[in-house]
Order: structure tokens, then sequence, then C-alpha cells
């Protein structure tokens, strides 16, 4: 048994990475899933489609690489955080569709909740602010809104999970309700510092405590898949946030150190070792590993829309037939145009936190075409990233313009690469391994397994790509700065 099989379930797809011992992918499958919008503000997923994706994509990349199970160590498993999904714990059936962490339904109570005076006591013990972005409202909503539901929740008959807790309980049979610290850490019922459950929380959001599942260490025991999954029992040995397993992959262990992951959105983090480091900027402080029972912090700066403008030219405008068509038509553009996308669809993340904010386009003249909108929505990520880097060398006391270690599908637009160095005025470092996310759900199961080495053995190894260095001018920079601060300005509603 010398292959580790990552499972990444994410946003928008399901992808399944079999690696080997020295932790080189082999294979993969990869399948996407429907996106679900019931009402304005509302993001659905439906469950079934999460687990049939995640069971096709482990059989397809076992198959792809000519592997049975029985030559596979262990499962490691990463996942879209704060996504929200509770079940019957005799059937395991979801009495509602989960609702995805882009789903704002719950602004009216976070607001309630704020004009109450909670939002301290929440930061303080959780690192995280009243936000939608979150699950403890979203579990609050479907044990309000779902008939039945609170009752069952007290009786105990109901389950509460993030994704990887929903898959490990099915993985498994339904003999394992539990979820990793990385994830418990976004529920916003888990004091960070005490590593547990919070009752004061969960009495705050009305969240019965036997809906919760036990919270394990990122390299830990989480059960083995039912026989007929893969053809013989498989040990699930890790499992991390999507977020914090990737800046495991990109072996940020140090504190100081620094990646951002471009899918969907736009996660930023920033290692700030073992203490917790309180955002004077509206980021989050949030946990970004948990090992042999020790907790590292990290700083965190979410941009809700990354790739998903990107998306959003091809299906939303139908302007492109394919996202790398971008990276030829911002190329392309006229400099002397200067539109600016703020992409505000599902309102602004870090550091603004302005749930009610859309998306707007600013600049446009009678010359604007797929070419000035293409470079804007490439260059407005680019911006984004530069206001969280700036939001966290202010929190953390760091000079700005050290190396980001960069990873997701993003990053194989050279283009978008180098105009993010070039907005930083720092370097942007790409690995060869651009999957980190399910590179380090592997990492961590392979070490559990014992086929892989500790953090120190892993960061040796980590082997770099290519180094995108700021080429451009002082002046041109702040040009376009001013014009995207201007932007944001205009499209904040707080």
């Amino acid at each position: 048994m010398t292959s580790i099989l990552a499972i990444d379930q994410g946003t928008t797809s399901t992808r399944a990475i079999l690696f080997d011992a020295a932790l080189r992918p082999l294979a993969t499958a990869q399948e996407e899933f429907p996106q679900h919008f019931p009402a304005p503000g509302r993001v659905e997923h439906d469950p079934g489609d999460l687990w049939a994706t995640t069971v096709a994509c482990a059989r397809g990349a076992l198959a792809r690489a000519g592997v049975t199970a029985a030559g596979v160590a262990a499962i490691g498993l990463t996942n879209q955080r704060e996504t929200t999904l509770l079940w019957d714990r005799a059937t395991g059936v979801p009495v509602h569709p989960a609702i995805v962490w882009q789903d704002r339904r719950t602004a009216p109570l976070c607001d309630r909740l704020r004009a109450e005076g909670h939002e301290e006591m929440v930061r303080a013990r959780t690192g995280l602010l009243l936000d939608p972005y979150f699950s403890a409202t979203k579990l609050a909503w479907l044990l309000d809104h779902v008939e039945g539901a609170r009752a069952r929740a007290a009786r105990g008959e109901l389950a509460f999970g993030t994704v990887e807790s929903f898959l490990v309980w099915r993985l498994t049979g339904g003999r394992v309700h539990a979820t990793d610290a990385t994830n418990a850490a976004r529920t916003m019922l888990y004091d960070i510092r005490r590593g547990e459950w919070d009752d004061d929380l969960c009495r705050l959001f009305g969240v019965p405590a036997a809906l919760l599942p036990e919270v394990r260490d990122n390299a830990a025991d989480f059960g083995t898949t039912v026989p007929d999954l893969l053809g013989r029992p498989v040990p699930i040995l890790g499992a991390a946030g999507d977020q914090q397993a990737a800046a495991m992959g990109q072996a940020c262990f140090s504190p100081g150190m620094v990646k951002a992951t471009y899918g969907t959105g736009c996660f930023a983090l920033l290692n700030t070792g073992a203490r917790p480091v309180a955002s004077r900027n509206r980021l989050l402080t949030t946990l970004a590993s948990r090992l042999d029972g020790r907790p590292a912090y990290a700083l965190e700066g979410a941009i809700f829309v990354a790739g998903a403008v990107v998306q959003w030219l091809r299906d939303g405008l139908g302007i492109i037939g394919a996202a790398a068509e971008t990276e030829a038509l911002a190329a392309a553009a006229d400099p002397a145009e200067r539109v600016v996308i703020v992409p505000a669809f599902t309102g602004l993340g870090a550091p603004w936190w302005d749930p009610d904010a859309r998306g707007a386009i600013f600049g446009l003249t009678r010359a604007s075409g797929r070419a000035a909108l293409a470079r804007a929505a490439l260059q407005s990520v680019g911006f984004q990233t530069r206001d969280l880097m700036a939001a966290m060398a202010a929190d953390s006391g760091a000079a700005a313009g050290g190396v980001l270690r960069v990873d997701g599908g993003m990053t194989a637009s050279d283009w978008t690469m180098q105009f993010l160095a070039d907005i930083l005025a720092a370097p942007v470092d790409r690995p060869v391994v651009r999957e980190t996310t399910a590179l380090g759900a592997a990492w961590l199961a392979g070490m559990r397994a014992g086929l892989c080495p500790g953090p120190e053995g892993f960061a040796a190894a980590w082997a770099l790509e290519r180094r995108f260095t700021p080429a451009m001018d002082a002046a041109t920079r702040a040009d376009l700065c001013a014009g995207w601060e201007e932007a944001v300005r205009r499209t904040r509603t707080r």
C-alpha cells in the first residue's frame, strides 16, 4: 500500500488525486456539479451531488492509475468550508439542500445579533465576524425553517456537519460523526483558544450540542470506508478545510509565511504561529492546523469572487467560451481603457465585509469590449489580493512585499500572476504542484500512515515552478490602485 488518495470536494467541482508515497500525482478525476440559486442571495448544493461526485472521482482516479484499493494506504479529505448540512442520523438522508458558504440569507439574523451587542463575544472566542458566511447562522436557519427540525435535533435524531463531516459519515457508513479542528473553527460555534465547542455560542444560535460532531486533529483516524465503496476498506487519516490544506500543501508552517489560493474565491492565509493574532482590519483569526494536539494559528482574508468572475464572463455574459481565453484578451486590451470590475456578486469579503454590496463596472466607453472586460476581471483578483496583503501587514506587523505563494486554477494564467506581482510590488511564487489543496490533504493522511515525513521534511521538498517578479513602475501602480479604491468606495454600502 504505497499510494494516497486525496479527495478535494470544492464549491463547483469534486476532484480526486492519487499520489504516490513521494507525493507525486499519479492520476486525477474531476466532475463539476450544478449550482442552485433558489432566490437572490441564496446558493445551495444538492448533497446527493456532493456524494455522487466524491464516489465517482475516487473510483475514477484509481481506475486511471490502474490501482486497486489494496494499493491505497490512506485517504485525505479537504473541502469547501462553512457549507452547512443537516441530516437524519438513522438514514443519512439530508433534510434540506446544503447551504453554501456564499449564501447570504442569514444577513438579517447577523444584523440583529450585531445590534444586540454579541459580535465582540463571537469574535473573541471564534476569531470570526458576525457574517452569513459562517455555518452557525445557516444551521440556525435550517433548524427554524425545516419543519420539525428543531424538535428532532433536540431528540438527537439529526446530525450537523460541514462537507467533510458529511462525507466522513457517508464514507464510513454512518459509523463516524467527526470533523477536524480547522473546519470546526469556521462554524462560529468553536472556541479556537480552548479548542472545543462553546456552550454560550450554541445557546446564542440555538444549536443543540447533540447535533455537533467530535473534533479531531488534522492528521487523525476518521474511520475506514465501507468495503463496497472502493472494493475494500481504506482508512481515512487526514482532513482539513480547503484553505488550511492548501497552506499545508504550500509548506507554510513557519510564522510569516503566506499563501493565496485562487479558486471560486480567493483565500489568503498568513501563518502567525502558536498564538492567535487579533485583527484590527477586519481579517479573520483562525486555525492554520492542529497536529498532535498543538494548534497553529493564522490570519485569513477571504475574497468571495475570484475565478467566479471568469465563470461569469463565460456563463453570465457569454463573451468567452473558456476561461483560458481571458489571458490573450487581457494582453490585447487597449492600455488607455481603464475599465474596473468590482465583482461583489455576493457581497464584499475581507477587509470590507459588506454583504449588501453588489457587483459594478466602472469606466465603460463606446470602445470597451471583450478585451477590456476580460482584463478588468483578471485585474479585480489582483486588486482584492492587494487589499488583503495590506491588511495582513498592518495586523501582523510584518513588512509588506514579502513572497506570496500561490495555487489554484487561476494561477495557470501567466498574465494574471504577473499582474498580481506588479500590483503587490512583491514576488509571487508558483509551485510545481499547483493543486496544493489536494496535496495538503494527501500529506496529512500520508504522514499519519507513516508514508510521508513531518512538516520539516515536507517543507524541504517543496518545489518552485516559477517566480513572478514586479515589473510595473510605481506611478502606473499608484494610478491603477487609485482607480480600484474609488470603484470600491462607490460600490460599498457601509
